[in-house]
């Protein structure tokens, strides 16, 4: 897999753990929204945006493992938050699983997710 970020000075620069674009080829990895449920215990994982977000983001890891992908064949994800005032607590703990060659990213507010978590992560990797 090849993956090359994509960066012009005609957009805005990135202002997060991510890139304006990313240009891959290989064999594309459709991971599902990834929610923070403990595949221990089945019970949301935490309270917090900080416990909820490195759940989702734990869960997303292993999805694509199981796949024979990992965190570095990651060119897109999408963030959902039921609250978008937890973007910078959600954004420092994204910043530990993603450290360079980030991926491109949206990150939206919606109305609720399921079991009432605060986050959901959604991610394309190619292999």
């Amino acid at each position: 897999m090849e993956k090359k970020p994509v960066s012009t000075n005609k957009a805005p620069s990135a202002i997060g753990p991510y890139s304006q674009g990313i240009i891959a080829t290989g064999k594309a990895v459709f991971v599902s929204g990834q929610i923070p449920i403990d595949p221990a215990t089945g019970s949301v994982a935490g309270s917090s945006i900080e416990a909820q977000a490195r759940q989702s983001l734990n869960n997303l890891k292993a999805v694509l493992e199981a796949a024979g992908a990992s965190l570095e064949n990651v060119v897109k994800t999408t963030v959902f938050l039921t609250d978008i005032n937890d973007f910078a607590a959600m954004n420092t703990v994204y910043a530990e699983f993603f450290t360079e060659n980030y991926p491109a990213r949206s990150a939206v507010q919606v109305a609720k997710l399921p079991k009432d978590v605060k986050v959901e992560i959604e991610a394309i990797a190619f292999i």
